[in-house]
């Protein structure tokens, strides 16, 4: 009965002539000449396309798992979309040796975690930093207008916001950002000082807080500003996070410097959602940020000093410049691929000014910088980098079969609610282990010990990062140790009504938005 279960031997095509796995690194050679490169695809989308030598010889590392399982389905391929190189799909564990055919309809694993996440350390209280969101506006009112109300939407009344209006010449603005007023601080430029001058002022006038420049042709989403925030203070030398986005050049998914209209029937909500719960932790570095929205630090600030307002009055590399400035001073700047903004791209200046901009910034950059577009060149594709793009083609080609993401609550013990319009994750107490639990199946454990409960503290603060906890809710506040935990990093607590809401939705319309709980202050001597 097993031999019939055992996994037939892989089938090759030419011009494939050999193909090894050795847990860690594909190996594969075709006839030589016969192709310039080998695309792989994992789990039915693509991964990388990997360079053939004049020997027919080609390689590729995995240094951890992209989807976050031991096991994904390769298929190997004449180029990208091109014909397959075996007859089906193949069957890939990681950390062990060995190739097979893929069972036929086998079920695909859902995206789980990375094993190379990176996470605030432990304790680290990111909520409590000040942030200034610093939006440069210039007519486009429409754009200004979405990008205003999204902002309302997604920001706690505790983070400030400061619009500045450089000198725009629609007469719709000046009534928008009128309606603004008591939401935002309203600033204006007597004369049209450019964007970078602009931005400039923004970070003055925010004080010794960190700071985002969000475009105003940008929508942001469900916890667009805890994400940016986690991604920079994961590190201590990390000086700027960026998000990703449909639209902005190197830090668009899933397609590098292409417009990725989102699935059918989603919104910039859904399309947010997905990439917090499935784009992963990896974070990928660049050289750069881009100023469609980045998040800068403020020491990172007191480091590199200011944007270069003479050298780039209008933008189009202010941010590349600032970046090298704070590169040169051993600080990193990384991709928070969990956070998707939507942006529609040169609303004030026009696609043909734009490019006319984008050259002259990058003949300074060259001249300032001679390193900069090879590092870019070198880094853009990192490995980090490809497996962001692949888990970001994955929540596509799900949206096409029909998924939706929803929220992601937890509730910690007994007597959980059951609602159809999000997952409700539960937290519970099984003898000495602590679970994470969805929808009934342990997705976690941890030992607890009374005389030692730091390790499983230490567990939970990552299970809330790893799987993307979005709010906690509660029968009655406690200032128990996972609500202190969700408070340090932004999750939000909710007092929710027993017996509990028919929907998710009208739960949390209806419940009480509690203040983060806090450590307990340092007893007085």
């Amino acid at each position: 009965m097993f031999g019939l279960l055992r996994r037939a031997k892989p089938v090759l095509l030419p011009p494939l002539r050999e193909l090894r796995w050795d847990g860690r690194e594909l190996q594969l050679a075709c006839s030589p000449g016969a192709l310039a490169d080998v695309a792989l695809d994992l789990d039915g989308c693509p991964f990388t396309s990997i360079a053939v030598d004049a020997r027919g010889h080609a390689r590729c590392g995995f240094a951890f798992a992209p989807s976050g399982t031991d096991a994904i389905e390769l298929l190997p391929r004449a180029g990208r979309d091109g014909a397959a190189l075996v007859a089906g799909p193949l069957h890939l564990q990681f950390g062990k040796a060995g190739l097979a055919a893929a069972s036929a309809g086998a079920h695909r694993a859902s995206l789980a975690p990375l094993a190379a996440s990176c996470l605030v350390p432990f304790g680290r209280d990111v909520a409590a930093r000040g942030v200034v969101v610093v939006v440069p506006v210039h007519d486009a009112p429409e754009l200004v207008e979405r990008c205003l109300a999204a902002l309302r939407a997604h920001l706690d009344a505790a983070t400030r916001v400061i619009v500045i209006d450089d000198a725009s010449r629609d007469p719709a603005i000046g009534p928008l950002l009128e309606r603004a007023v008591g939401f935002a601080r309203v600033l204006r430029n007597d004369v049209n000082r450019g964007f970078t001058a602009t931005a400039n002022r923004g970070i003055a006038e925010a004080g010794r807080a960190d700071v985002v420049l969000l475009n105003a042709d940008t929508e942001v989403g469900p916890h667009w500003l805890a994400g940016l925030r986690r991604a920079a203070y994961a590190a201590d030398d990390i000086a700027s996070a960026t998000a990703v986005s449909d639209n902005a050049g190197a830090f668009s998914v899933p397609e590098l410097e292409q417009y990725n209209p989102l699935p059918p029937g989603w919104t910039t909500e859904h399309a947010a959602r997905a990439a917090w719960q499935s784009a992963g932790l990896a974070y990928p570095q660049l050289p750069t940020g881009n100023g469609f929205c980045m998040y800068l630090r403020r020491d990172a600030l007191d480091a590199a000093g200011v944007l270069d307002e003479a050298a780039f009055p209008q933008g189009y590399g202010e941010e590349n410049d600032w970046s090298q400035r704070a590169a040169r001073r051993g600080l990193r700047h990384v991709i928070a691929g969990n956070v998707f903004v939507r942006h529609a791209r040169s609303a004030s200046f026009g696609d043909e000014r734009r490019l006319a901009l984008g050259r002259a910034g990058m003949a300074v950059l060259r001249e300032r910088w001679p390193d900069y577009e090879s590092d870019v060149a070198r880094m853009l594709y990192s490995y980090e980098r490809r497996v962001l793009d692949w888990r970001m083609r994955r929540v596509h080609a799900d949206a096409r079969a029909g998924a939706v993401p929803l929220r992601r609550l937890l509730w910690v013990g007994a007597g959980a609610p059951a609602w159809r319009d999000a997952e409700v994750w539960n937290l519970r107490a099984n003898r000495s282990r602590n679970e994470l639990v969805r929808s009934g199946k342990v997705v976690a454990a941890s030992e607890w010990a009374a005389r030692d409960p730091e390790p499983s503290y230490r567990a939970l603060w990552d299970w809330l990062q790893l799987h993307a906890i979005e709010a906690l809710l509660v029968a009655e506040p406690r200032d128990s140790v996972v609500e202190i935990l969700c408070g340090l990093l932004g999750i939000a607590r909710a007092r929710v009504g027993v017996p509990f809401a028919e929907t998710a939705a009208q739960a949390l319309r209806t419940a009480e938005w509690l203040p983060p709980a806090r450590l307990p202050s340092d007893p007085a001597p």
